[in-house]
């Protein structure tokens, strides 16, 4: 440990340099100072857009002031962490409609424990180099305007479709956080956007949930409505939702600057459990024990049993009517769950069979 003043210019590089060699493409170091976004956020809330997303308005202005939400806080070390698997038969799976697509982010093991595991290994190697210091991570897990942040620190812009897109790498990352009383040198924020005329996210999303650019309404957005949302899918949605039952990819599969993304080097974050290429009907069949075991370590988890067989049963009601799929839902036609009872019931007065 030294004991003169650190040389902040040095460990700028070298943090960047350990980020690249514990798995992340990319490490930029922001402000706090966010006017811009907190009102675009401010906006967003009261017009209503975040639904049963309460927890986006519960924190007060801590979610756009880093230094309230941790005391102290000078800097924000941003770091992206590509997560696309090599072979994603996203295309293949979407045009089937008797299997089911699961968000490719959430085909593997859950991002937050792997990336929040590296970025304290970054945190301990700044420590042995210029001794204690305060800091703070996060991984997708509080109030943090993560896409501002990285926005700040040179990782990208955000795109209409308001997912942080890159030149070199597209939008299939994950974002990840430390704050930090180290007031480093920041980088040159990324003030200008590359989508020009193309609005090919905004035309595809199958709910038309954009109301304009960089505008979502999440109550339309699948991945709001097949993770987030508690109760009853609206029936004017259910037929636009397709086989999407895990939130939504359409958005980022059409956006042009996606050519440019690599497949990860991350195994935890390939496909498990056959996942990526899954009939709809086998997944109604799994019972709740089966289901626990396959999602164990999975970003799934957080929809739960209940809300997963409730978005199966929704795509089994937009798929061909077989005989596979017929006794899957009537398998489930008289499960405990209201919820689950009211979306097979629809699914099932979808093919006649009511």
């Amino acid at each position: 440990m030294s004991t003169s003043a650190p040389d902040l210019s040095a460990l700028a590089q070298s943090l960047k340099d350990w980020g690249r060699e514990l798995g992340f493409q990319q490490v930029g170091i922001a402000g706090i100072a966010l006017g811009e976004h907190e009102a675009y956020l401010e906006r967003w809330l009261a017009a209503g857009h975040h639904g049963e997303m309460d927890y986006m308005a519960a924190h007060g202005s801590k979610r756009s002031h880093p230094a309230e939400l941790v005391p102290g806080t000078l800097r924000v070390i941003s770091l992206r962490m590509d997560y696309l698997p090599g072979d994603t038969r996203m295309a293949e799976v979407l045009a089937s409609p008797d299997k089911a697509y699961v968000s490719r982010y959430a085909l593997g093991r859950d991002y937050h424990k792997l990336i929040r595991k590296r970025l304290q290994q970054l945190a301990e190697r700044m420590q042995a180099a210029i001794g204690p210091f305060g800091y703070r991570a996060f991984v997708d897990s509080a109030p943090v305007l993560e896409k501002a942040l990285a926005q700040q620190a040179g990782l990208g812009w955000i795109g209409k479709n308001t997912l942080l897109l890159n030149r070199q790498a597209g939008s299939w990352f994950f974002l990840g956080e430390l704050f930090t009383d180290l007031p480093l040198p920041v980088d040159m924020p990324h003030a200008s956007e590359h989508c020009g005329r193309c609005q090919a996210c905004l035309d595809i999303c199958p709910t038309a949930a954009f109301v304009g650019p960089q505008q979502l309404d999440a109550r339309r957005c699948i991945s709001y409505l097949t993770i987030e949302l508690k109760g009853a899918i609206p029936e004017e949605l259910r037929p636009l939702i397709g086989n999407r039952v895990f939130g939504c990819d359409d958005c980022q599969l059409v956006c042009p600057w996606n050519r440019f993304a690599r497949p990860t080097q991350q195994g935890d974050f390939q496909p498990r459990h056959g996942l990526d290429n899954a009939e709809l009907a086998t997944l109604l069949r799994w019972s709740e024990e089966e289901f626990l075991t396959r999602t164990e370590g999975s970003p799934l988890r957080r929809a739960g049993y209940e809300r997963w067989l409730r978005n199966l049963a929704v795509g089994l009601g937009n798929a061909p009517g077989s005989i596979a799929v017929l006794e899957a839902l009537e398998l489930r036609r008289n499960h405990p769950s209201s919820l689950v009872r009211e979306h097979v019931e629809w699914a099932l007065a979808r093919h006649g069979a009511l």
